[in-house]
Formats: structure tokens, C-alpha cells, sequence
């Protein structure tokens, strides 16, 4: 991916999706230069549309997604990860049948000078490591909602968006997932866009609400 000094990582510019003649996102508009930045809503906010609309699962009808000061808008969601956009949905979605550590295998980055790799990923989430051999269908909502994110990690994005990522978990997951975050805003690895309900857990990992 080209640098572009100067750009935001994202920036979205009055921002309108429908669905019919549902107006679920009215007029939103926002930047993302660096670190976290937590959007807070309750359910039916369109939060989760805001993560799909980003990540091109669902078109705007007016407004303007800029990722690295480049229009994405209209682009599919292949082309807007390979800009270097990674998304962590909500729901988790592994594959039951694989292990957890091909499932991390199979998303990791072949790039030598890659920042997140698979023994970055035991390190960060010691679980993983001591369930490496567990099938998706036998790990916890913990577990799984652990391993999305670390799928996520290990494409390298420059910008990642994750919606809902403490949805459901136990307070000793949630810590580590807000240690992890607070770790990669601070070392500038990437900027990431955080959709989430739970109002402790944005304000503590972000720089901006």
C-alpha cells in the first residue's frame, strides 16, 4: 500500500444509507488519523451499517468513504481490503472444522517485516495458544471472538474497523482485548475504528469518543 502523508487513514464525508426507503445512516461524518476512534450507539443505531458501508458490503446512496485519501465508496469489499483495510465483524463467523491455528495460518502474512504474526498472536492471547489444536466449534464465545480478531491482526491492515469486539465477553477477555488495542495505538502500527455499546470499554481505549 502507497503512503500518503498527510491523509487520514479514513475520513467520511455526510454520509447517507438506505435500506428501501429505511434512511439508516442520515448525514454522517467523520476522521480517523491515527490511534482508536470509538463510535457509541445502542443497537439499531446503525452501527454495524457503518462497518459494512466502509468495508463495501453495502452502498451509500450519497457521501464520501476516503481510506489513505482515496475514494472507496464504490469499490468491492476485495479491493478495499487489499488498500489495507481489515474488519473484525460482529458475530465472530470462524469455520467450525478448522483448528485455530490454521485458521490463523491460513490469514497470516507471508511478508517478512510483517508487525502482527501467529506467535505475536499467542503472546498477545495465551488462550489461543493452549487451544491451538481446538476445532472453531469447540471454542467459547471468548475464544472465537478472540481468534476473529486475530485474523484481523495478522492481514497487517493499515486501518481496522471492529465492530462490537467485547460483545459477550467476560471481563478477563475484555481486559485483554483493551490492553491489545491501547498496545497498537501506542506503537502506531494502525489506525482503528472501534464500534462498540459498551461506553468503559471505548473510553478507555480510545483517543476519541
Amino acid at each position: 500500500m502507497v503512503e500518503r502523508p498527510g491523509k487520514p487513514a479514513l475520513r467520511i464525508d455526510d454520509l447517507h444509507v438506505y435500506y428501501g426507503e429505511s434512511h439508516a445512516i442520515q448525514g454522517v461524518s467523520l476522521v480517523l488519523e491515527r490511534g482508536v476512534l470509538s463510535v457509541v450507539g445502542r443497537n439499531g443505531m446503525g452501527k454495524t451499517t457503518l462497518c459494512n458501508t466502509i468495508v463495501g458490503l453495502k452502498r451509500p446512496r450519497s457521501g464520501g468513504i476516503r481510506v489513505d485519501g482515496v475514494e472507496v465508496s464504490s469499490l468491492e469489499p476485495h479491493e478495499i481490503n487489499q488498500m489495507g483495510v481489515g474488519y473484525v465483524p460482529q458475530g465472530r463467523r470462524v469455520w467450525p472444522s478448522l483448528s485455530v491455528d490454521e485458521h490463523l495460518r491460513l490469514t497470516a502474512s507471508n511478508r517478512r517485516d510483517a508487525a502482527w504474526t501467529v506467535e505475536r498472536v499467542y503472546q498477545t492471547f495465551p488462550r489461543l495458544a493452549e487451544r491451538r489444536d481446538n476445532g472453531g466449534s469447540q471454542l467459547s464465545g471468548g475464544e472465537q471472538q478472540m481468534l476473529a480478531i486475530s485474523r484481523a491482526l495478522l492481514s497487517n491492515p493499515k486501518l481496522l474497523i471492529m465492530d462490537e469486539p467485547t460483545e459477550g465477553l467476560a471481563p478477563a477477555i475484555v481486559d485483554q482485548v483493551e490492553r491489545m488495542l491501547v498496545s497498537v495505538a501506542r506503537e502506531g502500527e494502525m489506525a482503528i475504528l472501534v464500534i462498540e455499546q459498551n461506553i468503559g470499554v471505548a473510553t478507555a481505549v480510545s483517543d476519541r469518543v
